[in-house]
């Protein structure tokens, strides 16, 4: 049974889009679909979990709003905070779920027990998960696999 849902941000809850305004001000864009699969996945016992590579005010200040509890930004290493994570919660590999869109995402989609991808993740990351989502990132490919997955866990 799954426990621990770890997610990517920019390309899987975003579009991976980044956009400056004139002032220098970073915007994002986050899907709510996406945020009432979190919320609710939240609400079945699920722990959700960010690992990103790059820092945002805004992904902390969207997400904490969600009642995600564990967003890690800024990320070099992903498997570290995966290893973290898991020994955290004391759980087994087959206990976590993931998804990512690109390269770096690859080490812990490998590793999970059910990995899930974004329409338009690249080739590779498509190739080696277990759910392509019929949506692209940050246009309900979280929440497409969040009800994969309570509905895998008999939550539905």
């Amino acid at each position: 049974m799954i426990k621990l849902l770890i997610l990517d941000v920019d390309g899987v809850l975003t579009d991976g889009t980044i956009t400056y305004t004139p002032f220098g001000t970073e915007v994002k864009s986050f899907n709510v679909k996406d945020g009432f699969g979190i919320v609710r996945a939240l609400k079945e016992g699920l722990k959700v979990a960010l690992i990103s590579g790059r820092y945002s005010s805004l992904v902390e200040k969207r997400f904490r709003e969600l009642g995600v509890e564990e967003i890690h930004q800024g990320i070099e290493d992903k498997m570290e905070v995966y290893g973290y994570l898991k020994e955290k919660f004391s759980l087994k590999d087959s206990q976590i779920a993931a998804m990512g869109d690109d390269i770096p995402d690859i080490p812990i989609l490998k590793t999970c027990g059910v990995s899930g991808a974004p329409k338009d993740a690249v080739p590779e990351v498509k190739l080696i998960v277990d759910f392509v989502s019929t949506k692209e990132g940050g246009k309900g490919a979280v929440r497409e696999f969040i009800d994969f997955l309570l509905k895998e866990k008999g939550n539905e």
